[in-house]
């Protein structure tokens, strides 16, 4: 599912000096209109509530929306619809996972926070805790799941800005080479999600998703019905054609292709193909209600009601988009075929902006290829800017309010002082972002965004679900469950073939893997729910008051407010 550095385009040289130019330009007008949406915003951004939460100002639909485009990234977009258009029935299974996702964070998440915390995830896992090593654990926690997500988003961007410009390693373009240009699109979508956080703030990083996520419908909306025209909007015609011209006949359509697999004569093999699959489904449903980014996004609204209705919109928008990424992926099998994309990018990644310049030439010539195109990457490059300035900010804001003010502060720190540092946060975590992408580029990185989700189910959620509902948590079982579970999922991660002792892993040429399933979720989400559990009864400390304070909070709202306003 996972934008790669092996990114997009079609064959060499497919690239005009009309769709250059044209990409060109896009890409210069969402960088300015993005821009300007963060001016308008920094001048209504004053206090640590408009930089943490946005003023909290933001109705259900408008909050629905930013959901949509913090969480429809350019990793999900151009990556389920190239696992759809190589693998059929099974790329699918991707856009369930995220979808069913999101009843998780609707049913046991989004109110709940909402009314217990005030701008993090740390707030309401330190309420009834001691405060200092909680918070720092969150801040660590929210940090590394951020970090792994953003790197695979800039080394995306940095081969997208090259590859979709049509500079090879061998050409020049602007007097760069194809690597020079692979680092500056990372340095300038670095720069970009800075400037974004450190003017905008939340204010400005919503309406940069909204705006994003309402251009990302329209623009993939226009390109499923171009496709289904060419088959007379016949998703059956266009089925059977994408069945036929990806060589595997019925079988694509089934399950079977990449998941689950069954390996004749090799029972064990199989058996750990199908735990993968249970492992995975663990990953995606679980990691969501975990991820500090999309956490953040419960306290941009007024109450808890709102909250509850703007995870319905982005479940509604969600869930359309993902149902014309099975168009996508099928029309790409059907119209550009299987050993097209897969010769171009084995992981399918090139799938949705072939099939824009096939659709494009099919339907309107070159000019029209080129133009469809240029769409789609610039569409592909606003849900990286948005993407990453929605992380960027989770962290600077879990940095600024959970560790500083409230660790090395002890919360004295005043809100200007604290929007201050999470300014300066933002530089930090955008330089570190940079540097480590960079070296990053030439890296598989496709496991950098699924061990996100891994370790955001692992060491993020069960703590969170702990503190709200068990009153016998404590400090001792939360710090256990944090760490146990962001320990857990990376270590185990280390050691699995995603790493090594197989000719995809990170180093081919070395073999220390001993843990035989590349997503560890199967095992890391119950070690971290196990190790919150038995620290919880290794600690004697208890506060069953601040229990129920903090389930009346919860359950019912009262003092919400009060906690917002501190």
């Amino acid at each position: 599912m996972i934008l790669s550095s092996g990114l997009l385009l079609a064959q060499e040289g497919a690239v005009t000096g009309a769709s250059r130019t044209i990409t060109m330009v896009l890409f210069l007008i969402t960088i300015v209109g993005t821009l300007a949406i963060t001016a308008w915003a920094n001048k209504r951004t004053h206090t640590a509530t408009d930089f943490h939460s946005g003023g909290r100002g933001f109705s259900a639909p408008q909050n629905g929306f930013a959901i949509a485009g913090d969480y429809m990234s350019a990793a999900s977009f151009l990556g389920i619809a190239g696992t759809i258009a190589l693998f059929g029935y099974d790329g699918f299974l991707y856009s369930i996972g995220f979808l069913v996702a999101w009843l998780i964070a609707l049913l046991l998440v989004a109110e709940l926070l909402r009314n217990s915390g005030r701008y993090t995830m740390g707030d309401v896992l330190s309420y009834r805790m001691r405060q200092r090593p909680v918070r720092t654990a969150a801040a660590v926690s929210t940090l590394t799941v951020s970090i792994f997500y953003l790197i695979a988003q800039m080394v995306g961007a940095g081969a997208l800005i090259a590859l979709l410009l049509g500079i090879q390693g061998d050409q020049t373009y602007l007097g760069m080479s194809g690597d020079v240009a692979k680092i500056m699109g990372i340095v300038v979508v670095g720069l970009l999600m800075v400037i974004y956080v450190t003017f905008g703030g939340m204010k400005g990083t919503t309406w940069v998703q909204i705006v994003q996520a309402a251009f990302l419908m329209v623009a993939v909306a226009f390109l499923v019905m171009l496709t289904l025209s060419i088959y007379g909007f016949n998703f059956g015609a266009l089925m059977d054609a994408a069945a036929s011209n990806s060589g595997k006949g019925e079988a694509f359509l089934q399950p079977g292709q990449v998941y689950g697999q069954e390996v004749p004569g090799d029972a064990l093999q199989t058996m750990w193909n199908k735990l993968d699959l249970i492992s995975l489904g663990m990953a995606l449903v679980l990691g969501t209600a975990g991820l500090p980014h999309i956490l953040i996004r419960f306290y941009t609204v007024p109450d808890s009601t709102t909250a509850r209705k703007s995870v319905n919109w982005g479940i509604g928008l969600i869930g359309v988009f993902y149902l014309m990424t099975l168009v996508l992926g099928f029309g790409a099998a059907a119209l550009v075929g299987h050993e097209t994309i897969s010769e171009q990018n084995p992981a399918g990644n090139t799938a949705a902006p072939m099939l824009a310049e096939a659709v494009g030439s099919n339907i309107g010539g070159s000019l029209f290829a080129s133009i469809m195109l240029a769409v789609i990457a610039s569409v592909a490059f606003a849900t990286i800017l948005t993407t990453v300035a929605g992380l960027t900010i989770a962290s600077s804001s879990s940095l600024a309010h959970d560790f500083y003010n409230s660790v090395i502060r002890g919360g004295k720190a005043t809100g200007a002082e604290e929007v201050k540092v999470a300014r300066i946060v933002t530089w930090f975590v955008g330089l570190v972002a940079i540097v480590l992408a960079v070296f990053a580029q030439n890296l598989n990185v496709a496991f950098l965004v699924s061990l996100a989700f891994a370790i955001a189910a692992s060491a993020n959620l069960p703590p969170l679900l702990l503190s709200l509902f068990w009153k016998r948590f404590n400090t001792t079982g939360a710090l256990a469950g944090i760490y146990g579970g962001l320990i857990g999922a990376v270590g185990l991660v280390f050691f699995s073939p995603v790493v090594s002792g197989s000719e995809s892993a990170l180093m081919p040429n070395v073999d220390f893997a001993w843990f035989p399933l590349p997503n560890p979720a199967l095992v890391s989400v119950p070690l971290g729910l196990l190790c919150a559990v038995v620290g919880t009864y290794m600690s004697k400390e208890r506060d069953y008051e601040k229990f129920a304070m903090l389930q009346v909070r919860a359950l019912t709202g009262a003092g919400a407010e009060k906690a917002a306003d501190h």
